[in-house]
């Protein structure tokens, strides 16, 4: 089962703003860019824009811009604003409460799922969107170079 890819298409657009700064980016050169429906694209600046990330300018010349610069945003904002907590997703059934297994196993999973989640915030938190468009340059300066 695939998993969500919100994460990865927010963070796509963060990257183009913050990579253009200088004017404001529409919806349709995001979706664009993301090979995706500009619906989708306006579905995650709604979510960006209530946890503060970005703002939108409406009317001829509008479009999303960040918020506030990408060394004061960190992927771990990103993933907040538009993920649902929970790396690991339990059974929507009830398990039979006879067996070991099934009465311990929802505890079991969400202590696992609740770690795992915290170290992957750990790891986001300490990458700012700055470094994270400082990479990308740098990755495609290097497959330049070795073309």
């Amino acid at each position: 089962m695939p998993g969500s890819t919100r994460f990865a298409a927010a963070t796509h657009i963060m990257s183009l703003l913050a990579l253009h700064r200088e004017s404001p980016q529409t919806s349709e050169t995001l979706a664009a860019s993301l090979g995706t429906n500009p619906a989708v694209v306006r579905r995650l600046l709604g979510a960006l824009a209530k946890s503060g990330l970005t703002l939108s300018d409406l009317g001829k010349g509008g479009g999303a811009r960040l918020a506030k610069g990408p060394k004061k945003i960190t992927l771990a904002d990103i993933y907040r604003a538009v993920e649902s907590p929970g790396l690991v997703a339990l059974p929507r059934g009830a398990a039979d409460p006879s067996c070991l297994v099934g009465r311990n196993i929802s505890p079991a999973l969400t202590a696992v799922g609740d770690a795992a989640e915290s170290a992957f915030l750990a790891s986001l938190e300490a990458l700012t969107l700055k470094q994270f468009v400082k990479e990308i340059a740098a990755d495609n300066a290097a497959a330049k170079s070795a073309a």
